[in-house]
């Protein structure tokens, strides 16, 4: 399905409202703008496979962009916002972007790339050597193409241990409203996403999961609420307002939305909402039995990724059963090998693998770390570089990033596991867990704290902290350092950005010398 068929039915319904003002893009508006870009890409020479970027906040036309890509097969590369434009024109140039659609808000960033692009688009007020997005189409005629081959996405990592990758997958040998494309056809009978959905987006669509739960709402014709930002208050004020049926959040909005004062989160009627959906990182346990405890048994978790190699699900009701779990498989089979590759047996921690039947990903301009995605012995078995293990009846569970593990003295510690403990902890806001080097356990536990609005940071609460943990976890696993910090770098979904850390850390150590 897409956008076309729910026009035909119903032209004035939105298919997309900003949460925040109010403004909204019809079906009709939808379907007929993302013809005329397909049109206009496709009269200024692109064909199917090229590829055009996306720097955008949230706003509807990202969606006639998205749309206009998945129309006339091209890949979409939506770009995170908030990077430097160093890093952004890293990102145009090797995904070998030939357009370019930049929003107002961002030609700040946008005016300072230097970049070979022979089409750039403005959305909203002018940028010198930029068209207006809207003057560009205003003429074109609402035509479909004759041939409109199925786009896709080409995303970038989020960076968070290293330099973006671009992800790219085979395009879908599919055409336009043909079914099978993976996204509507996995999570909308999955989810229950129909004609009466109205979906709440709190994230930014640049990253994965917002762009395409967004593209599975308009193949099914609900309506797509966005959020310009996420803010605890506002995200239950909208789903009030709009009578949301559906969202998805990322553990650290579970976080911000328990922490709001009693008589804050009482104040909404949320009884509209039939499923959240949350992703992206592991979720706490208490944060989790929380939030149950607070909405129901509407909320679901899947695990999966950017890349897309595999797909594990759980309900409410199973993970009340099987606490801390991600589920099990609804795309590729879960298997957890050892550092040479060795399947291991229930129970062990090692390196999560998903078997498909052939590789669904490679890593765009960087063989050698598509290689490293790759079983050394079993084709079709990709991983990410997630740790992991299955239980007795083959549940998953996650540990943390490969990257992340740090080893003390030869014991494996996971930070997902300390900053668990410290969540909910009413004097931390945030925090986050690496590993530094050490002369004599190789690497030791440090913890950077954000603390709470109403915590005095220094020594005496940073005593209070490590006393806490030292109650609760191995003495091993406690930090042996703890520095306060109210700017720990997590991108806008929620990821920690640990590498930032590590230089941060580095940087101090340096100072201190």
């Amino acid at each position: 399905m897409y956008p076309g068929i729910w026009a035909a039915e119903n032209p004035n319904k939105p298919a997309v409202i900003m949460a925040g003002s109010g403004g909204a893009l019809s079906y009709r508006h939808l379907e007929d703008n993302s013809i005329r870009v397909a049109r206009l890409l496709h009269d200024a020479g692109l064909r199917p496979g090229d590829v055009i970027a996306l720097l955008s906040d949230n706003r509807p036309e990202t969606y006639v962009i998205y749309w206009a890509a998945l129309r006339s097969g091209l890949y979409l590369t939506a770009i995170n916002h908030n990077l430097a434009p160093i890093e952004v024109q890293y990102i145009i140039e090797d995904c070998g972007a030939k357009a370019l659609f930049v929003s107002d808000t961002k030609r700040g960033t946008a005016a300072q790339l230097e970049v070979d692009v022979p089409l750039r688009f403005v959305i909203g007020a002018g940028l010198a050597g930029y068209r207006f997005f809207e003057e560009a189409i205003e003429s074109i005629p609402a035509e479909p193409l004759d041939e409109q081959p199925h786009g896709d996405d080409f995303l970038y990592s989020s960076g968070t241990t290293g330099r973006p990758k671009g992800i790219k997958r085979p395009l879908p040998e599919l055409t336009l409203g043909e079914p099978g494309y993976a996204y509507p056809s996995l999570f909308g009978p999955l989810y229950g996403f129909g004609t009466d959905t109205v979906y709440l987006s709190p994230a930014p669509v640049y990253h994965a999961a917002p762009l395409r739960f967004g593209g599975v709402v308009h193949a099914t014709g609900g309506t797509l609420v966005l959020m310009e930002r996420f803010d605890p208050e506002d995200f239950l004020a909208a789903i009030e307002t709009y009578r949301v049926t559906h969202t998805q959040v990322v553990p650290t909005m579970f976080v911000r939305l328990l922490k709001l004062p009693e008589e804050v989160r009482t104040r909404y009627d949320l009884s509209s909402l039939r499923t959240v959906i949350h992703a992206a990182a592991p979720c706490p346990v208490e944060v989790k039995q929380r939030m149950i405890d607070w909405w129901g048994p509407i909320i679901h978790e899947y695990y999966a990724s950017t890349e897309a190699n595999g797909v594990t699900i759980i309900d409410s009701e199973t993970w009340l059963r099987k606490p801390g779990s991600v589920g099990t498989q609804l795309l590729g089979i879960p298997h957890i090998c050892g550092p040479d590759g060795t399947v291991l047996p229930a129970g062990e921690v090692g390196t999560i693998y998903f078997e498909r039947d052939t590789p669904s990903f490679e890593y765009h301009n960087a063989p050698e770390k598509t290689s490293e995605t790759r079983h050394p012995e079993h084709i079709g078995w990709t991983t990410v570089g997630d740790l992991g293990f299955l239980d007795d009846d083959g549940f998953l569970y996650l540990t943390d990033r490969k990257a992340f593990m740090i080893i003390s003295g030869g014991v494996n510690i996971y930070p997902q596991e300390v900053e668990d403990l410290y969540t909910l902890h009413p004097s931390v806001a945030d925090v986050a867990v690496i590993g530094v080097p050490d002369e004599d356990m190789g690497e030791r536990v440090v913890a950077f704290v954000h603390p709470a609005d109403d915590a005095e940071a220094g020594p005496e609460l940073a005593e209070a902290l490590i006393d806490f943990a030292r109650d609760r976890i191995a003495h091993f696993k406690v930090p042996r350092e703890i520095h306060f910090d109210a700017d720990l770098p997590r991108t806008p979904t929620g990821k920690m950005v640990k590498g930032a850390l590590c230089e941060r850390y580095a940087d101090m150590a340096h100072l201190s010398n």
